[in-house]
């Protein structure tokens, strides 16, 4: 029997409708293919009144269901009309009479099911004006959710962060010559997500104005005009325990009541990166619920694609933990309501003298498989280990990753990371060896290890973690009053000069939005363009704007913006392509052949690394994006400026030796190491260059590279702690900070190395993220000499950076003690949860142990005593 045809023995109390049906059933040429084919198969005439038939048909069912739930009716049926004998006979049963149910060694009980309708449109439904039938409600329906009253209206809001009016977009635009078809795309924004912000309103790169500046860029160019926007809607807790955990379900849902008032900063500085206010359990609900609506829309057919802008973020969201600015796991709670709930209608039967006969169908969405993408520039940790043993999810996230040093900094985004037992081979993680990536290395990774996979996965939709913290930043001109040519120390009055804006705070990538709508379009080839958007990450309010304007622009014109991409991959790029392939290839057989060789040398230089320094976490500041042949650029602007040397976004001055530096190498200070740096082969690292066990990165050295001239210990009243997520040098773990406040109840061992003040300038350059300008000096004769009577200095080119802050200890032998590490302010913040205190890794503090062993100040056992104390008691 084919998918065309189905024979169904049914009975009824007339002998015409008693007669064996066999119906032909076509659903290409009829939308409501089962309605009409059991209708059609059972007939119409002498319907006693006492037997019914109950449908509630969702609104859109595929063709492969609709086969599937025949074939359930069918079994059902036969198995009620079907000898319960084999003896090769063909003794079919004989139709009983009325009332009279007859069973015997031959023959099974001949079941006769009979329908009532409760109206002439029902039956008109199911016999020829279903089709108009069902578009009327789907477009009352539709009338409805964009609150339509007294007809259609086609304004919007005005442009201030307030929900767009919505708008009626058709599926068919009439030109002159022909029909063109118009892919309906939903966008869902809510304001309400913007309750979720720090408590004391203090600066966070996850703020309100990220989803504000993003619809306000799409309503300045008119794109709810051209969609289907809807309605933000809160999750129900059934959905997100799919995921999460009951503790943590119960946690998120009542963290903002006024019963946690006084413990919600607690709380939340028990988590890794997270905040929490009285919005927070809102928002959390409204961002979790909103990626469920667009995404059961687009599954059941109503739109073909839709984005959710929304946040709080959720894919760092573990199970039974919040981090990384995540509550919920908004993807995951989507993909598995899409997985696991189905609508259900049920089919209620009788028997005239039997009892009530229940047949339950579930005609699923069609949904059997999703493609979850993570383009976040963060590995989507929480999405990984909730679909990790899970075959019908294919997951797979490209990111900044620098051998687990990178955030969420562990080994979890590694691309040895495949899944495990049903799983494994579905789970794909390709990680950056280092930043600046850009288009022409994430199109690679689409070429060669994603379309690859995704023809063979063939999914039924893809859902898109869309963070844009990868993004550059934005090419502009601005104008310079003055400008020191420092080689030749002349000046340029009011030049312009051309300057790239920063990029993402967070990110470290070069991914334009060019870049992103041809990621975005090169994955609209498949699932027929199901695709469910979710944004994620971004925190440079330009770059994000522009590109979800580029990705809506994908959706709705399926085809991506303007734009150029030459550049080559870098030679890691390919590295990790091919390393990813080798790992998956035993399970998707398109990624076992060798990349010719051709094509892998074809490959840009290599990034320029910045310092190797503790300073560097997720937090840290990546330096501007510097124009290739930039010399050339500013030729044309004004000759001068192309005799500069530029590094890193720094104009620097090519001299074998600043005068600085000459005048601070006469100079001596006593500089008081409290952490690593009380090893003694750690700290010459800093001043010689190299690395010890542990580190994960090299440090450069200083300048001049003669070692300390002494090195002699001593204790201060001082607090020890350790903080921080992660650092380049030492990956995860907490490193070492002194509170520069005294108190005569602390005690904390400094070693004291006697160095010049030139290469102190070259350590603290070192221990922040600066780049290897040598021309400068961070603390000089004159901040030396008034640090006695300030304390602390703050040095400004390092402000935003984690050992900014200089402090006078004191004299020996009547020499300057400076120590580096936190501000005041920033010590508040690890105080109150703001920033993150960890312990440290074994590697990291066994320097410390050692560096105070072999010092001769403490045991194994008081020195292990001493770090433990430091990282568990509370500041």
């Amino acid at each position: 029997m084919n998918k065309g045809q189905r024979n169904f023995r049914l009975g009824s109390g007339n002998k015409k409708a008693m007669k064996e049906k066999k119906v032909k059933f076509d659903n290409s040429s009829n939308p409501v293919g089962s309605a009409v084919s059991i209708s059609s198969a059972i007939g119409l005439a002498s319907i006693p009144s006492h037997n019914f038939l109950k449908f509630q048909f969702p609104t859109c069912i595929s063709e492969k269901s609709l086969v599937k739930d025949e074939e359930k009716a069918e079994r059902f049926v036969k198995k009620q009309t079907t000898p319960n004998h084999d003896d090769g006979t063909d003794n079919a049963c004989k139709p009983p009479k009325p009332g009279v149910p007859k069973v015997g060694k031959n023959c099974s009980l001949f079941i006769e099911i009979e329908i009532v309708f409760f109206s002439i449109q029902f039956y008109k439904f199911i016999t020829g004006f279903a089709f108009s039938a069902s578009k009327e409600r789907e477009r009352a329906t539709k009338d409805a959710e964009e609150g339509i009253e007294g007809g259609r209206k086609d304004d919007a809001e005005e442009v201030g962060g307030k929900r767009g009016t919505r708008t009626n977009t058709n599926m068919e635009v009439e030109s002159s010559e022909s029909k063109t078809i118009k892919r309906r795309v939903g966008l869902l924004y809510d304001d309400r997500m913007c309750k979720h912000h720090t408590p004391d309103g203090d600066h966070h790169p996850e703020n309100p104005y990220r989803i504000k500046a993003i619809w306000n860029k799409l309503q300045k160019a008119g794109i709810p005009r051209r969609c289907v926007v809807l309605n933000a809607k809160e999750a129900e807790d059934k959905y997100i325990l799919s995921v999460h955990s009951k503790n943590h379900v119960n946690l998120i849902r009542n963290v903002s009541t006024k019963q946690f008032d006084l413990r919600r900063n607690r709380i939340a500085s028990n988590f890794n990166s997270i905040y929490l206010n009285e919005g927070s359990s809102e928002a959390a609900y409204l961002a979790a619920g909103s990626v469920i609506e667009v995404a059961d829309r687009v599954a059941k057919g109503e739109l073909n694609s839709a984005f959710a802008v929304v946040r709080p973020p959720g894919h760092h969201a573990e199970q039974d933990e919040a981090m990384g600015f995540c509550l919920y796991n908004n993807v995951a709670i989507a993909a598995s309501f899409l997985l696991n709930e189905r609508p259900m209608f049920l089919l209620f039967s009788s028997v005239l003298t039997t009892p009530l006969l229940i047949c339950i169908l579930q005609p699923e969405l069609g949904i059997n498989k999703i493609l979850i993408v993570d383009w976040d520039v963060h590995h989507g940790n929480g999405t990984q280990k909730m679909f990790w043993k899970d075959p019908r999810v294919l997951f797979f996230s490209v990111h900044r990753h620098e051998f687990g040093t990178f955030y969420p900094a562990n080994d979890d985004g590694f691309y040895t990371m495949i899944g495990e037992g049903p799983g494994a081979g579905y789970n794909i993680n390709v990680p950056w060896e280092n930043g600046r990536c850009g288009d022409a290395d994430y199109l690679a990774v689409w070429d060669h290890i994603l379309l690859p996979v995704a023809k063979e996965f063939v999914p039924d939709i893809i859902i898109v973690s869309a963070g844009f913290d990868a993004v550059v930043g934005t090419l502009m001109l601005k104008q310079v009053h003055t400008f020191f040519l420092m080689n030749k120390m002349h000046k340029i009055h009011n030049s312009v000069i051309l300057e790239t804006a920063a990029g993402d705070p967070l990110g470290g990538c070069r991914v334009t939005p060019y870049g992103y709508s041809v990621m975005l379009n090169k994955l609209m080839g498949f699932a027929q363009g199901k695709i469910v958007l979710a944004l994620e990450g971004g925190y440079n309010l330009e770059s994000i704007s522009n590109s979800v304007l580029a990705c809506m622009e994908v959706l709705l014109e399926h085809k991506p913006i303007s734009g150029s991409s030459e550049a080559y991959p870098f030679e890691s790029t390919w590295r990790v392509i091919q390393a990813v392939r080798h790992k998956l290839s035993a399970f998707w057989p398109t990624l076992a052949d060798e990349l010719p060789t051709k094509l892998t040398s074809q490959k840009a230089p290599p990034p320029h690394m910045i310092s190797s320094s503790d300073s560097e976490d997720e937090y840290e500041k990546t330096p501007d994006v510097v124009l290739e042949n930039l010399e050339a650029v500013l030729q044309d602007v004004i000759e001068p400026l192309s005799k500069l040397k530029v590094e890193d976004g720094h104009a620097i001055v090519a001299t074998e030796s600043a005068p600085w530096r000459s005048e601070l190498s006469k100079v001596d200070v006593w500089y008081a190491s409290f952490g690593s740096n009380m090893w003694k082969p750690r700290f010459l690292c800093y001043i010689q260059g190299g690395q010890v066990e542990g580190m994960k990165k090299a440090c450069s050295g200083s300048m001049d590279r003669n070692p300390p001239k002494e090195t002699l210990w001593k204790t201060f009243p001082h607090r020890l702690f350790f903080g921080r997520n992660s650092t380049r040098t030492w990956g995860p773990g907490g490193v070492a900070f002194l509170n520069p406040e005294s108190n005569v109840q602390e005690k904390a061992y400094l070693c004291l190395n006697r160095i010049t003040l030139e290469q102190f300038n070259d350590v603290l350059r070192q221990e922040n993220v600066a780049t290897d300008e040598k021309d400068f000096p961070f603390l000089d004769i004159t901040a030396l000499n008034s640090s006695a009577d300030k304390k602390s200095i703050s040095v400004e080119a390092l402000k935003k950076d984690w050992y900014h802050n200089v402090v006078y200890l004191g004299k020996e032998r009547n020499i300057p003690i400076l120590t580096i590490t936190c501000s005041p302010l920033d010590f508040e913040r690890f105080k109150s949860g703001e920033f993150p205190l960890r312990v440290p890794a074994v590697e990291y503090a066994n320097t410390l142990i050692r560096g105070l062993v072999e010092g001769e100040q403490l045991s194994e056992k008081e020195a292990m005593a001493y770090i433990h104390e430091a990282s568990t008691k509370k500041l």
